[in-house]
C-alpha cells in the first residue's frame, strides 16, 4: 500500500514560519469579527463564513501573507475530526493554530490528506503540515492514521488486485516489519483441517485458492489475544447468486480482514505486551461447477455440522473455522471483524458497528473506547432465545435462518456457537464503507470500530 509517508505531515513547532489557523465556533463568533478591521469583516462576511464547524475562510495579510480561520464545534474542546476540513482544503504549506494546541484533531489532519490514487493521478496537492507543541502526540496519531489509511486502501483496491494471494502479501509485508511468524494453510491441508473455509472458497480460480492465514507475534508468557478478520474478497453470493446491485461493492467483502491487519500492525508497532494471534480466513466466493450448494452440510472444525440454507451466508461460516482454531490456544480475548450483515445496516447504518459480547465489562471497555477515539460502536443482543432459529432438521446448526428477522443476531449467535464458553469475545459487523463523504472521511472504504478496539486495548494491556 502506497501512500505520502505521513511523519512529514506533523512536526513539532520550534517557531518556524507558518500560516495561522485561526479557530472559532459559533458561540464565539461575534465577538471575533468585533476585532478585525472592518475590512476583513467584510470579506469574512463575502465568504459566507459564519463559524460553522467545518466552515473555512482566508483572510489577507500584509506583503502578500494570508491566514484562515475555521469553523469548530467547540474552541475549548478540539475532537477527532475538527482540523480535517482545513487539510482537505488548504493549500500545501507550513500551518500553525493560533492559541490552540491540537491535541486529537491532529488524527483528523492527517486523516483529511488521505487519497486513493492506485489507478488514476492524485489531486496534485503537496502536503500540508501541521505544527504541534506536543511532540509525544504524533508518534501515536500517525500509527493510527498509517492503520486507517491501510484499511482505506486495501478495502477500496478492487478484488482483481486484492485476492486472497494478496491478503496474504500484506500479511507477510505487515509480519516482516514486525518479526513476526507467519503461517498460511491452503490446498489439501485447507480441505481436510478447515473444511469450511476450503467449501465456501474452492469453486474460485486457482489465483484467488483459498487459504487461513496466520499471524503471531509477541512474548509466549504475556496474555494471548485473538484477532480475527473477514477476508472474503470478493462475494457472488455463490449459487444463491446476488444481483447485480448487491454485488458492485462486494469488493469491500474483506473489510473484516483489513481491521484485523490494522489492528495487529498498531498492536505491534506500540509493542503492546500481549501474545498476537491473527488469523484471516481468505476466500473468494465465487460460482462453478465445483461450488458448494444450498443443502449440503458442512461438517466445521469445531466437528458441528452446519446445514447450507443460503451460499450468500458464507461469511460466518468461514469465520467459523478461524474461530474454532483460535480458540484451540486458549486466548484470554477473542476479538473478530467482519462485513457480515446487511441486517446490521438496516438497523444501525453504516456510521455504527453492530457490536456483539458474551462480556459485558468487555463490551461496556469497547463502547467507552469508541466514544473516547470519536469511533462509536453500539451494543447489539446475544439474545439466547433467538438460538432455536439456527435448528437444522439435518445437522447440528443451519447458516441462514428462514423468515429474515433479527439477520445480525442471529449470525452472531450462529458464530457464538464456535467460541469457548468463558472465553471473552468481542464481534464487530462493521461496514468498512462510507456511502457519502465527511471531512476527513472521503467516500469509499473506511475503518470503523478500529479505533475503539485499539483503544479498549491499550486500557486493558498496557
Amino acid at each position: 500500500m502506497k501512500h505520502s509517508p505521513l511523519s512529514s505531515l506533523l512536526q513539532p513547532d520550534r517557531g518556524q514560519p507558518a500560516t495561522t489557523i485561526a479557530l472559532v465556533d459559533k458561540a464565539g463568533i461575534d465577538d471575533w469579527l468585533k476585532m478585525l478591521p472592518a475590512r476583513s469583516r467584510d470579506l469574512i462576511a463575502a465568504q459566507g463564513f459564519k463559524g460553522e464547524s467545518s466552515s473555512l475562510a482566508i483572510l489577507p495579510g500584509e506583503g502578500g501573507a494570508w491566514s484562515a480561520v475555521l469553523g469548530v464545534a467547540d474552541v475549548g474542546t478540539l475532537l477527532g475530526w475538527c482540523l480535517a476540513k482545513a487539510a482537505e482544503s488548504l493549500p500545501e504549506g507550513i500551518y500553525r493554530l493560533a492559541g490552540s494546541a491540537p491535541g486529537p484533531a491532529i488524527l483528523g489532519w492527517l486523516l483529511g490528506q488521505y487519497s486513493f490514487d492506485r489507478y488514476k493521478k492524485g489531486n496534485g496537492k503537496g502536503p500540508r503540515v501541521l505544527l504541534t507543541g506536543e511532540p509525544p502526540a504524533i508518534d501515536a496519531a500517525i500509527r493510527e492514521a498509517e492503520a486507517t489509511f491501510l484499511v482505506r486502501d486495501m478495502v477500496n483496491t478492487p478484488a482483481a488486485d486484492m485476492g486472497p494471494r494478496d491478503l496474504e502479501a500484506e500479511a507477510a509485508r505487515i509480519a516482516k516489519a514486525h518479526d513476526a511468524k507467519l503461517h498460511v494453510t491452503k490446498g489439501h491441508e485447507l480441505e481436510t483441517g478447515y473444511p469450511m473455509i476450503h467449501a465456501v472458497g474452492m469453486a474460485a480460480d486457482k489465483r484467488h485458492a483459498p487459504r487461513l492465514i496466520e499471524l503471531e507475534w509477541g512474548n509466549p508468557k504475556h496474555p494471548r489475544v485473538a484477532i480475527v478478520g473477514k477476508g472474503v474478497c470478493f462475494d457472488s453470493g455463490g449459487l444463491d447468486i446476488k444481483p447485480a446491485s448487491g454485488m458492485r461493492l462486494m469488493k469491500k467483502d474483506m473489510g473484516g480482514a483489513a481491521h484485523a491487519l490494522a489492528l495487529a500492525q498498531l498492536v505491534m508497532a506500540a509493542r503492546l505486551p500481549v501474545r498476537l494471534h491473527l488469523l484471516i480466513p481468505a476466500v473468494e466466493n465465487a460460482i462453478a461447477g465445483n461450488a458448494f450448494r444450498p443443502g449440503d452440510v458442512l461438517t466445521s472444525r469445531k466437528g458441528l455440522t452446519v446445514e447450507v440454507a443460503n451460499t450468500d451466508a458464507e461469511g460466518r461460516l468461514v469465520l467459523a473455522d478461524a474461530l474454532a482454531r483460535a480458540a484451540e490456544d486458549a486466548p484470554v480475548l477473542i476479538v473478530d471483524f467482519a462485513t457480515l450483515t446487511g441486517a446490521a445496516r438496516i438497523a444501525l447504518g453504516p456510521d455504527l458497528p453492530a457490536t456483539f459480547s458474551n462480556d459485558d465489562a468487555l463490551a461496556d471497555a469497547a463502547l467507552a473506547a469508541g466514544i473516547a477515539r470519536d469511533d462509536p460502536l453500539w451494543r447489539m443482543p446475544l439474545h439466547d432465545s433467538y438460538d432455536e432459529m439456527l435448528k437444522s432438521d439435518i445437522a447440528d446448526l443451519n447458516n441462514a435462518p428462514d423468515g429474515g428477522f433479527a439477520g445480525a443476531v442471529t449470525a452472531a449467535l450462529f458464530l457464538q456457537k464456535f467460541v469457548p464458553v468463558g472465553t471473552p469475545w468481542l464481534h464487530l459487523d462493521t461496514f468498512a464503507w462510507r456511502p457519502a463523504a465527511k471531512p476527513g472521511r472521503p467516500k469509499g472504504g473506511d475503518a470503523l470500530g478500529l479505533r475503539a478496539v485499539w483503544g479498549m486495548l491499550q486500557a486493558r494491556y498496557s
